[in-house]
């Protein structure tokens, strides 16, 4: 590969790799955490439309349905999707499906006790997500949804179907410019895992901030050391305060 396709083409191609990534897994990040939750509610109706939403996009493929958001769209409701935005959708729709899956089961494995004094304490649903679930079910999310980013970069190179200039599409103009594919593509298979490398070290800092926010594997202070260690409520400060007054008195 010559200098000027890897600085005109390929160098714009890795960038263009690396935002669709960024978008998609933003939009697949809040799917993943909106269909999740849902699936946990207590209305069946609530957990019927999101179910289905996941069942639907696990059961279709990102490819198919990137083709069909790039060109059938269009023809069907007269609008017309920028190409990148079109991969954008299509892989932050599907990869989202897959999230969700990790963010309920995720869930589901807080021990029901935790749920319940969070009842006790007269906690809403949104209380009892925000200050007791998510806190400990995050650290169980972390590595799945580490491998399920690695994927999404990989998933990237669909783009390139819908002349989306990313550097898989790059590679293949290199190809066709120069008649070389060993090149080319040796390059695009090192380029995609530096990328991958280095999103998963930022993973695992991530995955060792959240185990250390909850007490594991960091030594330091936990967030949760169990439900009754927290200043959940002003309730439960008060009696705190009384046990350690009665402590000291004894």
């Amino acid at each position: 590969m010559s200098s000027g396709i890897f600085y005109e083409w390929f160098l714009p191609g890795v960038w263009i790799t690396i935002q669709v990534t960024v978008y998609s897994a933003a939009l697949a990040g809040l799917v993943a955490f909106v269909v999740g939750i849902a699936r946990t509610h207590r209305l069946w109706i609530v957990r019927f439309v999101s179910g289905t939403y996941f069942e639907v996009f696990r059961g279709t493929s990102a490819l198919v349905f990137m083709l069909w958001m790039a060109f059938a769209f269009p023809l069907m409701f007269g609008w017309q999707f920028v190409p990148m935005y079109a991969g954008v959708l299509a892989l932050g729709l599907t990869y989202g499906a897959y999230g969700s899956e990790i963010v309920r089961g995720s869930l589901q494995s807080v021990s029901a006790a935790q749920r319940e004094a969070g009842i006790a304490l007269s906690f809403t649903r949104g209380q009892r997500l925000r200050r007791i679930e998510l806190p400990q079910a995050w650290p169980e999310m972390v590595p799945p949804f580490n491998n399920l980013l690695i994927e999404l970069l990989k998933g990237t190179a669909l783009v390139s179907v819908i002349s989306v200039a990313d550097m898989t599409f790059a590679a293949g103009l290199s190809r066709l410019a120069t008649n070389e594919s060993a090149p080319a593509y040796v390059l695009l298979l090192f380029s995609y895992f530096v990328i991958a490398f280095v999103l998963t070290r930022i993973m695992r800092a991530v995955e060792r901030k959240a185990k250390a926010g909850i007490g594991q594997g960091g030594g330091g202070k936990g967030r949760f050391r169990g439900l009754l260690a927290l200043k959940l409520s002003p309730e439960g400060e008060m009696r705190q305060a009384k046990t350690g007054t009665a402590g000291g008195q004894g």
